[in-house]
């Protein structure tokens, strides 16, 4: 492994999706009119399984609650943090809807060993969607706005003892972090700065020591929205500017069609939740911790 690759991204869990559908509207992509072909949902979900085994990751499957149609975005299940003492952080959904989604995640991450934590429960207290929060660089980035509440970031600066650099999100099409952001490796990500308020995107910019900065357009593709294993980056859609950028950069790109995954308004980051990011490894400890926003 190359020492400026990332070091978490090889384990995942992910959700069947036995009984993903729209039954409700909580972003843009979603309609009640255009619904998902099972077997197509079923095809798409294992060709990620298999881009991700064939890039040396694994995958740990979780059951789909029939009530939960959304719950097939495994990300928003929680923040996992590995090691010594594996804890999560878990979600407390802005939306209702997805709400009952988090007593099987704590089920689950309990019986594989995890602690768990949460910043608000049952509507009550500060939102925080996971899908909003990396670990890069030793701290932690979290977009905050449309799903995560800046309140939020203070509870998971404290809580965890971590540095928390918040970016405010503003575009109603990009409402979690992980559709205009994506770490590739220690100095390189995507960026979409259409996706933030003009000093977040400034900010986010300046901290990244080589971006490669998305358009609103490709960034609306989902392209954002991929996972990286090493050098491969399994990508929902890839456009020909940003493969250019990313093989130039040594990155074999592998695209896996999410059309079905889509009409809910999620790709591939969305649909897989990394197991393997650790405190002290991953995230550098800070006593107390630290809370950053754009001036």
């Amino acid at each position: 492994m190359s020492s400026t690759e990332l070091q978490w991204g090889h384990e995942y869990l992910m959700v069947e999706p036995d009984h993903f559908r729209v039954d409700y509207s909580i972003n843009p992509f979603m309609h009640l009119d255009d619904q998902p072909d099972p077997l197509r949902t079923r095809s798409e979900w294992l060709a990620i399984i298999a881009a991700i085994e064939a890039a040396g990751g694994s995958v740990r499957v979780l059951p789909q609650l029939p009530e939960a149609p959304d719950m097939v975005y495994a990300m928003n299940l929680g923040l996992a943090l590995a090691g010594d003492s594996p804890q999560v952080v878990l979600s407390h959904m802005r939306y209702a809807q997805r709400r009952m989604e988090t007593p099987a995640a704590d089920q689950w991450f309990a019986e594989h060993g995890f602690s768990s934590r949460s910043v608000g429960r049952d509507g009550v207290g500060a939102h925080f969607e996971a899908g909003d929060a990396f670990a890069w660089r030793g701290e932690l980035i979290v977009g905050y706005g449309p799903r995560t509440e800046e309140l939020a970031l203070k509870h998971l600066a404290g809580d965890l003892g971590v540095s928390v650099r918040g970016f405010r999100i503003t575009h109603p099409g990009m409402y979690h972090m992980d559709l205009g952001f994506c770490p590739l490796d220690e100095t390189r990500a995507m960026v979409c700065p259409a996706a933030y308020d003009d000093a977040s995107a400034a900010a986010l910019l300046a901290l990244v020591p080589d971006p490669l900065v998305l358009t609103e357009e490709e960034a609306l593709t989902f392209c954002a929205n991929s996972i990286v294993l090493g050098r491969t980056v399994v990508m929902p859609a890839c456009p020909d500017r940003v493969r250019e950028q990313l093989e130039e950069w040594g990155f074999d790109v592998v695209v896996v069609e999410v059309g079905e995954f889509l009409k809910g308004g999620g790709a591939i980051r969305c649909l897989t939740n990394p197991l393997d990011v650790r405190l002290g490894r991953d995230l550098v400890p800070v006593a107390g911790g630290r809370v950053t926003l754009p001036a």
